[in-house]
């Protein structure tokens, strides 16, 4: 089955050139695709049975505040990816080594673990860079941070350092469960596509990416609403979401089961193609 993080052209490249690789192709992801993650969190900090469309969101960002506020935050996911990349590429390569079997082989489920570990083990280096970026989107925040050194700096003030982890245990439940479900899947999803397309290589990775990017984003999406939630909880304000599945049942029970995939359209629309593009700029 096929995995970028052991494909044989990507075995011939020292850690450093897979570090950059990966931060090249994140980079490239975020700075596509980053106004989306601007609209999704604010549909996902909504308790409200809002109906705004991704459109319409756009459209009054633009209107009221500017249209480089569909980029406000953005430097805080930018910054995280040469680290967290680091972090994913080299305990990868570790969990595959001590989940392989006597003969250095990985099974699909061994392979969904290391997947998953990974991803647990980068929201360990992620997570401050994550409550920054989700502050600055927040609407309610607007007048509160002027930039994203601000809002770092303010938060380590006001809240002192450990608040910078706040919403870790709903970031280590939404990266395992991305992570072991795409590289999981893309394996299954390259060999099932038709041999006229895998003549195409490029073709072929960015279908395979973009499918098991909707893939986990389908499985991760309630997750991440209860990560939003948690993190953009203010000094004074009401602490109504902490352990990761309780808060899952609370919004649930008081919202309906929907409200766990709020944001789950601009969220699939930019980690789907995401998913593709990240898997193509890697390799290319």
């Amino acid at each position: 089955l096929f995995d970028p993080m052991s494909d044989p052209k990507s075995h011939q490249l020292p850690f450093y050139k897979h570090v950059i690789a990966g931060g090249i192709a994140g980079t490239v992801e975020v700075l596509t695709l980053y106004p989306l993650d601007v609209v999704k969190t604010r549909f996902q900090l909504d308790n409200a049975s809002s109906s705004n469309s991704i459109i319409k969101t756009f459209r009054d960002v633009i209107r009221n505040e500017g249209f480089f506020n569909l980029y406000r935050g953005i430097v805080s996911p930018i910054l995280a990816e040469a680290p967290k990349r680091a972090v994913k590429f080299a305990s990868n390569e570790q969990f595959k080594k001590l989940l392989a079997n006597e003969k250095g082989q990985l099974t699909h489920e061994t392979r969904i673990a290391a997947g998953a570990f990974a991803g647990m083990t980068e929201a360990f280096i992620n997570c401050p860079f994550e409550l920054v970026k989700v502050r600055m989107q927040a609407r309610e925040n607007l007048k509160l941070y002027k930039n994203t050194k601000d809002a770092a700096l303010t938060i380590l003030k006001t809240e002192g350092f450990f608040k910078l982890y706040s919403g870790l245990g709903a970031l280590l439940w939404r990266n395992g469960v991305w992570n072991g479900t795409y590289f999981g899947t893309i394996g299954f999803i390259q060999e099932a596509i038709p041999l006229s397309i895998k003549k195409n290589e490029l073709l072929t990775k960015f279908i395979s990416g973009f499918i098991g990017g909707t893939l986990a984003t389908i499985f991760n999406n309630p997750f991440d609403v209860v990560k939003s939630r948690v993190q953009n909880t203010l000094p004074g304000k009401e602490r109504k979401y902490g352990m990761t599945l309780p808060s899952l049942v609370t919004i649930a029970k008081e919202e309906g089961l929907g409200a766990l995939y709020k944001g789950f359209v601009p969220k699939v629309l930019r980690l789907g193609p995401g998913g593709g593009i990240m898997l193509v700029v890697f390799d290319y």
